[in-house]
């Protein structure tokens, strides 16, 4: 386990981060309530939660925290850029493409070279984290493993706040960004998926292209034949948003494989993996049309599924409709 010593000196960063921010944004406290500022000391900051985790662990080294606090850090990069983007004209497309041949947007770009940069003293780029079967040799093999395997996982989602949802294998818990202080405070604390849901998510535009046991689904979502009332259709476009709205409320985000993408869209490894455990760490379930996706071990970096995410009960009935079809 990281020494005393250690852990001090990763809570002395902290509050020496937190010093400098109210330094730099005096002028903004003259005349605050520094009688209720006070009692905001007592916080849960996301360096205290993993510290807290860390220490359920005797065997623990600090390594996995510190490779979360480089997270911690790129996501705030990430928020503060995407919080002045039309400003220093972030938005629109950057004029290049990614490895599969599809145009990036800006902050993509940004946001990559931020995380990048961010984790490169640790040696990870991807939020869905694995031990390393030889640290001091590390292979493909390492990133290419099942997500049975999987240590951590999580997302950070941007807007007009930013939040930052984590599991360590111990539940899901949510951080939101409080630019006052510049800190993760949990705001969302043991986050439970509902058992069933009242949404899905799918984007209809595809639906020619799906396959029967989708098509029925949705059928149902729309005209249930139990008497119960219809699910409301919410679809973003973007997966973090788009499960993002399912964790907290319940429902069921689909995107299965089409007659256009026979082997799905979304990337096992930095999308299907890490929003699966997140899932399921939340007490839903997460499913491939085969199989728990969980299970599923990629063979190359960009590997791709159909994938179904969401509350227990609404992802048993999909499973049902698969197995009477296929």
């Amino acid at each position: 386990m990281r020494s005393t010593a250690d852990c001090t000196t990763l809570l002395l960063l902290e509050l020496l981060s937190l010093f400098l921010f109210l330094i730099h944004r005096k002028g903004e406290f003259f005349g605050m309530d520094h009688a209720a500022e006070a009692q905001r000391t007592d916080l849960m900051t996301i360096t205290r939660h993993v510290l807290n985790e860390q220490s359920k662990h005797p065997e623990a080294h600090g390594d996995f925290t510190i490779l979360l606090n480089h997270i911690v850090l790129g996501c705030k990069f990430v928020c503060n850029a995407v919080q002045k983007a039309g400003l220093a004209k972030l938005l629109g497309l950057a004029g290049v493409t990614n490895v599969q041949g599809e145009a990036q947007k800006k902050l993509d770009v940004l946001s990559n070279e931020v995380f990048v940069k961010a984790l490169i003293s640790s040696g990870r780029t991807i939020f869905g984290i694995y031990m390393a079967k030889d640290k001091e040799n590390p292979t493909l093999d390492d990133v290419l493993q099942s997500g049975k395997n999987m240590l951590a996982a999580g997302y950070c989602i941007y807007g007009s706040s930013c939040m930052l949802v984590l599991s360590t294998g111990n539940g899901v818990n949510g951080f939101t960004l409080d630019p006052s202080i510049g800190e993760f405070i949990l705001t969302h604390p043991d986050i439970k998926v509902p058992s069933k849901g009242k949404i899905y998510s799918i984007n209809e535009g595809n639906a020619k292209y799906w396959d029967e046991p989708t098509a029925k689904y949705v059928e149902s979502c729309k005209f249930p034949k139990d008497g119960s009332l219809p699910k409301s259709l919410r679809y973003i476009g973007s997966m973090v948003a788009d499960v993002h709205r399912t964790l907290l409320y319940g429902g069921i985000f689909l995107y299965p494989a089409d007659k256009k993408s026979p082997n799905g869209k979304l990337r096992v490894l930095y999308e299907v993996l890490p929003m699966s455990y997140l899932m399921e760490q939340a007490g839903g379930q997460a499913f491939t049309g085969k199989q728990c996706a969980l299970e599923l071990l990629p063979t190359m970096i960009h590997d791709r599924s159909p994938i179904f995410l969401g509350s227990y009960d609404d992802i048993e009935e999909i499973k049902a409709l698969y197995a009477a079809t296929y």
